[in-house]
């Protein structure tokens, strides 16, 4: 406690904020980690995130696993310290979510109304957040696109359990562009999806080719650059 009272937490983030802007995603890690026995959420919950990069940055399957849940305990702790701080329930909801399908789709099924109760919160708490706005939609979308066969798991473990439709969650990708326009290839290809889904397919297209055409600079961006192309060729677009 005492060697934290010496720590300039406020020059800590400003570095990582920095490192994270040039998608130093090693680099980053291994400057917060050096803090992970901390008590500040806002380095927590950036630790949280940095360690998710990181594991969506291997290429290894147990690496990208591992990271995962290591980022999960991140983010439990600084939700603990600071449950007012919005930044802590997208993180916590996020990695609810990822770690659950690790536990497979019984487990992330029965982790469904925490996720979204804790991405509402963050909206709550901050309704000029993209990726939380989008968090929301993609949860609406996974519940709305939900085979016949996963329903039904989902009705063995809830008396009513988690639906959604396509409509709304369009309604949270639309709006988490409003919010923040082109802040995240995966919004992109999420509004460009969904419109497909909804047989709107002007706008699909529209979208798709955005998604397409994003700058790739994350793994992220990647996995939205190849599924446009994909979808765009079944709609008889050549890329």
């Amino acid at each position: 406690k005492d060697q934290e009272k010496m720590i300039d937490y406020k020059a800590v983030i400003e570095t990582a904020e920095q490192l994270y802007q040039d998608y130093k995603v090693q680099e980053l890690y291994d400057y917060l980690v050096q803090f992970k026995d901390c008590t500040n959420d806002e380095v927590l919950w950036r630790l949280a995130r940095a360690t998710t990069d990181k594991g969506k940055d291997s290429t290894d399957a147990e690496v990208k696993k591992s990271c995962m849940f290591e980022a999960f305990e991140y983010a439990k702790r600084a939700l603990q310290i600071n449950e007012n701080n919005f930044a802590c329930h997208k993180w916590y909801a996020v990695l609810l979510d990822y770690t659950g399908e690790y536990e497979g789709t019984k487990a992330r099924i029965s982790n469904a109304f925490s996720v979204k109760k804790h991405f509402l919160r963050a909206i709550e708490l901050n309704p000029n957040d993209a990726t939380s706005i989008h968090s929301i939609g993609f949860w609406c979308f996974i519940f709305a696109d939900m085979p016949w066969y996963t329903r039904k798991v989902a009705a063995a473990l809830f008396a009513t359990p988690p639906t959604s439709t396509y409509s709304e969650a369009l309604y949270y990708f639309q709006l988490a562009e409003k919010v923040e326009a082109n802040f995240y290839s995966m919004n992109l290809l999420m509004i460009g999806k969904t419109h497909l889904r909804m047989k709107n397919y002007s706008a699909a297209k529209s979208f798709l080719v955005k998604a397409r055409d994003y700058p790739v600079v994350t793994p992220d961006d990647k996995k939205a650059h190849e599924e446009a192309i994909q979808l765009l060729s079944k709609i008889g677009v050549k890329s």
